[in-house]
This record gives C-alpha cells, structure tokens and sequence, in this order.
C-alpha cells in the first residue's frame, strides 16, 4: 500500500454503491466500460456533458418535466442555460416521502431534542405555503430569514420555495448592521425571525435586533416570530405556530422554470459590501443530489449531518439530502459545548451515516489529542470536511482515532456555486492530505497567471473551463452582468477563474494551498498560505495560526501570527523550530521573517481564518464588511500591533 494511501472502498462497497449504479447504467446504455474507474467516468462526463446532465436527471429521480434540450448555448459562458424548457418544483423534489418516519431531526445547545416526520413536513410546508398565498406573498417576492438552525427554519424555507419565493438567511450571530447589509439589497416582503438562541452556554436575545432592522429595511411587510424552547412570543408579531394553526394544506405544487431563483447567498469576507448571489432552484438541486447521491453515497433513510449555521452555504447542501430520501440531523449551537466531543456523541447516539464538519474542528480535535474510541460509529460510512484545506496529519488522525473504516471526503467548491468543484468518491483511494477528484461533469484544470494548463503537480488557478448549471443565474441588481462578469470571468476571457490557489497530485487528486488573493509573493514567488499552516499546526504548542504578506521595502514579507496553548511558550527555541520546520518541509522562501503570538485568531462566521483583513490593517488599508467576522475584535490586536 502507497504509503499515503489511508482508506479504499472494498468491492463490496463499490458494487453496493450510487457511483458504481449511476455508471452501470451509463455503461449498458451506451456500451461503455469505465472499470470502477473514477478518471473514465469523468471524462465521460465532460465529453457528453448534455448527455451526462440528462441521464443524472433521471438518475437522481428529480421530480418535474425534463424538457427536450438540455442546453442552450452561448459563446457567452455565463449566457448558457441549463434545461431552458424545464419545470419543477424545488419544494416538492425536497418531500419525497410522505412517511411516519422521521425526515428531520433537531438538538440545541441547551439539551432541547425535536423532530418532525416526513408527514408532518409536507403538511406544515403546505400550511406555510397557505398562508403566504393567503397574504399575497407570490413567486419572485423575497422571503428573509435571521433564525438559527432549526425544524422551523427548514419549514419555512420549503413552504416559501413551494410558491416560487425566494430565500435568503442570515445566521443570529449576526449583528443588525451585517443584517441590514444583506437583507436591505434584496428587499424582502417578509422576515423570518426566533425570538433567541444559545451559543457557548449564553443565551443570546435578538428581538432587540429585529427592531433595529426592520426600521432600516422598509419593504419588510410581516415579521414571522418562532420561539426557541417554546416560550410565549410577543403579541406585537405573528406567531410561526398561529400560522400553521390557522392555515390549510396548499398541496399545489406549482411547477417553475429550472432557471427560477430558489435563493439568495451572498459572498463573504471583508473585501466590500456583501455581493448577493442568486442560484436557480434546479441549477441547485441537480447539482446538490449529484454530490449528495454519487460523490457521498447518500442513500434512502441515510442519516446526514453537517455542522453548520444558516448563513452558510452548507445549510442550503444539508437541507438537500432530503430529496435523496435522507433524514437531516441539525445542531445548534457551539460545536465545543458544553463538551468537546458533543457532535460526536451526537453521532454515536443517532447513529449517523454521514458526519460532515469544518476543517477546522477536525484539526482542533487533533490538537486535543481527542480518541473516540468509547463511541459507537459503526454506521458511519462518511466523514465530510470542508470550509478551510485539511491538513495530512488530520487525514490521519481521522483514521487513527476517529474511525479507520470510514470514506473522508474532503470537499470543496463555495458559495458561488452551492456545492463543490473538487470531492470525493468511492472508485479512488483516499490520500493523505488530498481532495480525491473532480466533481462529475464539471470541466476544472488549473493554470498558471497567463491562462495557460499546468501539469500535474504544479500551483495554479483553480478554473472551470465550460459552463455548467449550478453556476448562479445571476447577482441581485446586476442587469448588465457587470458583477458576474468581474468576480469570475475578469481573470481569464470566457473561463471561470475560482479563486483557488490549487495543485492537482499525480493521484489524479487535488490540493488547496487556501485562496487566491490570500497567496503570499516573497520575491516574487507565489506561496499558498495553507502550505505554512501544515508545518505550523503540526506543533504541539499551536492552537491556530495566521500568515500574511506585509508590503516591506519593495517586497513582500512574511509574518506568522500564532495562538499558543500556553500562552508563556513562546521564545527563541519555539521559534526556530518552527521556522526550520517550514524550511525542511517547504523552501527558504517559505519562512517566516517575523512569528508574533496573538491571542485570538479571526474567523468568518464559516470558519475560515480572516487572512485578508489582518493583511489590510498590517498594510494600512481599509477593511469593509467587519459583519462577515465571528469575532471582530479579535482585530483590534492587528490595529494596536507595531511592527519594525
């Protein structure tokens, strides 16, 4: 066995699988044989991309009117259009099953369990679908959620998609003015909101938010108010559950474009103010059942969980395992409270099929020297990671203290596309410190800055180079495509430039060295940040760490900021272990000039270490979007620091 290899599918789990089905069934219809092999069946893919698109349609059993062309052509990449005479009801392929089984599960920080069954979904979806009918809210009007992760939220965003509304959410840890950023762009009619939440054993009130941001956001007519652990809401809003009370079942599932908006994301960051993202609601779909059903397995009666907040893309992914026929299990509230193993436990106890969480839990796990050996994750097929690169030595530590017979999947792709680029999959192995592949269907390569392919093992631009249909339809007020157009296709002509600083192996697999605007140019050599943080938080003594490039006599130089376990640790020594460490394993253009410890690091509200704003402060430039930050504050540190 290659000595990076970690896990393969048995034969028994590939012939059992959704890959080796979807492929069985492409080879007998068009006499093929791709030989369990990943590489064949995605260049297949691309070489009948209409074709292929077709047949997952049918494979994936979406529910609506295929329509006879798959796409209309465009020598514009963004002016192509995915099944134009396509309908569907994105609601409807969400409640597949009608069953006294349990469609969705919820836990809450302060011990608070609940659920509804599949029943019990589409009816309440039908009473909220009633009630927004009732009060004119119609197809296209925008429906706005401030909610935390729970049954209610899921219930109104199927009920609002049911009628052609589209969504947008906004996570409860956002401050009023992140809100309003967002929200007041899109206009919405109605807000969906709960009256508190828990994080990190505080309970947190938001009504008080709610005020601010409804007299800042005039369209809003309704504010709908759920409760959190089922205390009385206040009289001055409607009650969610009055709602569903006094409403009938609307059991009309009107069909709609594939093209129709289903949602609104918006891009993150601290680069301006938050660009709104508009996805299509079959454009979503059948890229999310692809990734849920072939790239993780995803099967009927499943039991899918992913980490998440509703401001984050990876809520939208988790709710679409509803329509593989999977029960969802939310969480909400701190991943490391009140113990550090409570997602876990939670698994072990729900008996999960597929685990998914941040890079970065798993690489905390790993600094905590956390084993999971008294658990019970025996049903356990998947572990899904993404939002930050995973690191080899979290590859390992997934194997040998988590669960050694397990798929981990490491996944990425974004907002932009509401799923992913690059994932997993059951015919290849899975490498240390590797994505596995390409997403079926989707044609990426990497090239260098003058547009041009480079071979394997080489750093480049992470590029998508033919259309495809979870591309967003369009941004909110964008009439002549100026904002699409400047954040993918500015970079290279006609070709979708990602923003991935990426390097496919010779395992036909991929690395991230972290994002594009966030590489490091030391003498002019282009250096992925997470390239560092694989050598860094390999030390016993590093919680986190963050690179960034300072302007410094007409070069680029490199500082280490680091978050110690103890904070008195720091001293030459460390030091210059950690800088011989960098120089061993990576290059002397690599290390650091300067390694400063900081007491916090900053991160998105996804996750993500915020390199971009570090860098600006140490560069004297302006940072916007400060409510795209879990913990701004955290800046303060960056703001008062004086570096010679």
């Amino acid at each position: 066995m290659n000595k990076n290899l970690l896990w393969k599918a048995s034969n028994t789990i590939i012939e059992s699988s959704n890959i080796f089905k979807f492929s069985k069934k492409v080879e007998n219809k068009f006499n093929l044989n791709f030989k369990k092999n990943f590489n064949s069946l995605w260049n297949w893919s691309l070489k009948n991309n209409e074709v292929f698109w077709s047949e997952l349609w049918d494979f994936s059993d979406i529910k609506g009117d295929k329509g006879k062309r798959i796409l209309d052509k465009n020598k514009i990449f963004y002016k192509n259009i995915f099944f134009p005479d396509a309908k569907l009801n994105f609601a409807e392929n969400l409640i597949p099953l009608t069953s006294k089984e349990i469609a969705v599960f919820s836990l809450k920080e302060n011990g608070t369990e609940d659920f509804i069954t599949w029943e019990e979904l589409f009816s309440n979806v039908c009473k909220f679908s009633d009630y927004l009918i009732k009060t004119n809210i119609k197809k296209g009007d925008v429906v706005a959620a401030y909610v935390p992760n729970t049954i209610e939220t899921i219930v109104a965003f199927l009920g609002s998609t049911k009628n052609g509304c589209i969504w947008s959410s906004c996570s409860p840890d956002f401050g009023p003015q992140g809100v309003i950023e967002r929200f007041k762009q899109i206009e919405p009619k109605v807000l969906i909101t709960c009256d508190h939440y828990y994080y990190n054993g505080k309970k947190i009130n938001i009504l008080n938010n709610v005020e601010i941001i409804t007299k800042s956001i005039p369209s809003i007519q309704k504010v709908i108010v759920f409760s959190y652990d089922n205390t009385k809401i206040d009289k001055k809003y409607l009650s969610y559950y009055d709602i569903l009370k006094n409403s009938k079942k609307d059991t009309n599932f009107q069909k709609f474009d594939f093209n129709h908006p289903v949602y609104i994301l918006y891009s993150s960051g601290t680069t301006g103010t938050p660009k709104c993202i508009v996805h299509g609601s079959g454009n979503a779909l059948i890229e999310q059942k692809k990734e849920l059903l072939i790239h993780c397995n995803v099967k009927k009666n499943d039991k899918v969980f992913y980490y998440t907040s509703t401001g984050w893309m990876m809520w939208n992914w988790q709710v679409a395992a509803l329509s593989c026929g999977a029960s969802i299990y939310l969480y909400d509230g701190s991943p490391l409270y009140p113990e550090i193993d409570i997602l876990l436990k939670y698994c072990s106890q729900k008996k999960f099929t597929l685990f998914g969480v941040g890079a970065k839990y798993l690489d905390h796990l790993k600094n905590e020297n956390y084993n999971s050996k008294h658990l019970d994750l025996i049903n356990l097929k998947t572990i899904c990671s993404t939002g930050s690169p995973l690191i080899s030595e979290s590859f390992d530590y997934v194997y040998n203290y988590i669960k050694k017979d397990v798929h981990l999947a490491s996944i990425s792709g974004g907002t932009d596309v509401v799923g992913c680029l690059v994932a997993g999959n059951l015919y290849d192995g899975v490498y240390a410190g590797e994505i596995q592949g390409p997403s079926l269907g989707l044609d990426i390569d990497v090239f260098d800055e003058d547009g041009k392919k480079l071979s394997n093992n080489h750093k480049g631009e992470l590029v998508v180079k033919t259309p495809f249909p979870s591309m967003p339809i369009k941004f909110w007020n964008d009439n002549n495509s100026e904002k699409m157009h400047d954040a993918y296709f500015n970079k290279y002509p006609n070709i979708w430039y990602h923003g991935d600083f990426i390097q496919k192996t010779l395992n036909h697999g991929y690395i991230i060295f972290g994002r594009s605007d966030a590489t490091l140019k030391p003498g002019g050599v282009r250096i992925g940040t997470a390239e560092i943080y694989r050598q860094v938080e390999n030390f016993s003594e590093v919680n986190e760490a963050l690179v960034v490039g300072q302007n410094f006599n007409d070069d680029i130089r490199i500082i280490l900021f680091i978050n110690l376990k103890d904070p008195s640790i720091l001293n030459s020594e460390l030091e210059e272990k950690i800088k011989f460490n960098i120089r061993q394993n990576c290059s002397p253009k690599h290390v650091p000039s300067i390694i400063i410890e900081c007491p916090e690091i900053p991160k998105t509200k996804s996750g993500k270490i915020v390199e971009i704003a570090v860098r600006k402060i140490l560069n004297g430039e302006k940072i916007n979007n400060l409510e795209a930050i879990a913990n701004p504050g955290s800046l303060e540190f960056f703001k008062n620091l004086k570096i010679n």
